[in-house]
């Protein structure tokens, strides 16, 4: 594990993205609400928020970070067949939270699958990806289009 004891302490965020792509049946449930298993997006952001706090128990060699706040966005987009998810993580410390960020999309993606299955085994997690982080020595860091 890194030595990050040195490191000042400051405001780190990370924001991250991702997809899962599903059939026009499946994502008509979700938005309903008519799930049997019910609120999917619910319970996904939920997922989401407790992965975040747990990815140190997960990761080999990850830092316990603090994580002072969670925000999950779960948008269905029903022209693209899917729900986008776009997660923030913030934290005041000394290493930044961007595994925190990419771990609480794909958990609450991975909620998703699990709470549709069921209906469709054809959907699909995508485009997992880190979007910007600040903080640290490093400073503000953002994906370029594309």
């Amino acid at each position: 594990m890194v030595d990050v004891g040195g490191k000042p302490v400051s405001q780190r965020t990370a924001i991250s993205e991702g997809y899962i792509a599903m059939q026009a049946e499946t994502l008509a449930l979700i938005m309903a609400g008519s799930h049997k298993k019910g609120d999917v997006l619910g319970i996904a952001r939920i997922a989401a928020i407790m992965a975040s706090k747990k990815t140190a128990e997960m990761i080999p060699l990850c830092h316990p970070v603090p994580v002072s706040h969670v925000d999950v966005q779960l948008l269905p987009q029903p022209e693209r067949q899917r729900v986008y998810c776009k997660t923030t993580v913030k934290t005041t410390g000394q290493t930044g939270v961007e595994i925190e960020a990419l771990l609480a999309t794909q958990i609450a993606l991975l909620t998703i699958y699990d709470m549709c299955k069921a209906v469709d085994r054809c959907m699909c997690m995508e485009s997992v990806r880190l979007l910007e982080k600040s903080g640290g020595s490093s400073g503000l860091w953002q994906r370029k289009s594309g």
